[in-house]
């Protein structure tokens, strides 16, 4: 029906739309993967400038029978600010667990979801409880994919937990995450040494982190527990 140059050409128009559906291949020199990713951005929002959505800072000390856990309330998308005084500090398991994230706040909320039925199955033993999140976490083909880091602490044990199923114990009880967590874990590890309480080297190591992070912000939430077992919740903005 066709002659010879028609089927040549009907052939090659089906190549090229066969290469077209395969969105990680590369069509000369563009690359559609690449393409999909910066003009859809970040989480379905537009670009503005690298189009990264960045991180928090948490902090977390341990010092004389006392842990805290402080979180700034900045959300940066790229250079824009989208909000000063989120929460990234909750309570969980009847308030007997604190836990801090960094990253998407989606995936943050669905990992918390996913600790806190942990916790219910297994009260009372948090590290096992984080143990067998980050199991899940980690070979999930769902939840894999989710970007976040959390600190997770109780009145016995302060752990970090990432997306590659590490859950890390920290040897002096200072763990920080974030783009500013560096520069607060440095301040409060400066700070332990002294005669400071552990609320007051958190609240100091954060402001440091603050001063010297774009991306942190001092709108402070701090939540902790005290040498007798007490909660203590507060959320200050710090001169």
């Amino acid at each position: 029906f066709f002659n010879w140059s028609s089927r040549k050409y009907l052939m090659a128009v089906r190549r090229l739309f066969s290469r077209l559906a395969m969105p990680r291949r590369t069509v000369g020199s563009f690359n559609l993967r690449r393409y999909h990713s910066y003009a859809n951005g970040v989480e379905g929002m537009p670009n503005t400038a690298d189009g990264k959505w960045r991180a928090t800072t948490i902090l977390s000390i341990r010092k004389d029978g006392e842990v805290f856990v402080v979180g700034d309330g900045q959300v940066s998308l790229g250079d824009t600010l989208l909000k000063p005084n989120a929460n990234k500090v909750r309570r969980l398991d009847n308030g007997r667990v604190i836990a801090g994230f960094a990253g998407a706040t989606a995936d943050c909320l669905t990992l918390l979801e996913r600790l806190e039925t942990r916790l219910e199955q297994r009260p009372g033993q948090l590290m096992r409880a984080c143990v067998e999140m980050a199991k899940g976490w980690r070979t999930d083909k769902y939840l894999r994919h989710l970007s976040a880091t959390m600190i997770v602490v109780d009145q016995e044990v302060s752990l970090t937990l990432t997306g590659n199923g590490d859950v890390v114990e920290p040897h002096d009880g200072v763990i920080g995450i974030g783009s500013g967590g560096f520069y607060a874990v440095a301040a409060a590890r400066a700070l332990m040494d002294t005669d400071l309480p552990a609320k007051e080297v958190a609240l100091k190591a954060m402001k440091i982190a603050a001063d010297m992070c774009v991306y942190t912000n001092d709108n402070f939430v701090v939540e902790g527990f005290t040498k007798d077992g007490k909660h203590d919740t507060e959320a200050e903005e710090v001169a």
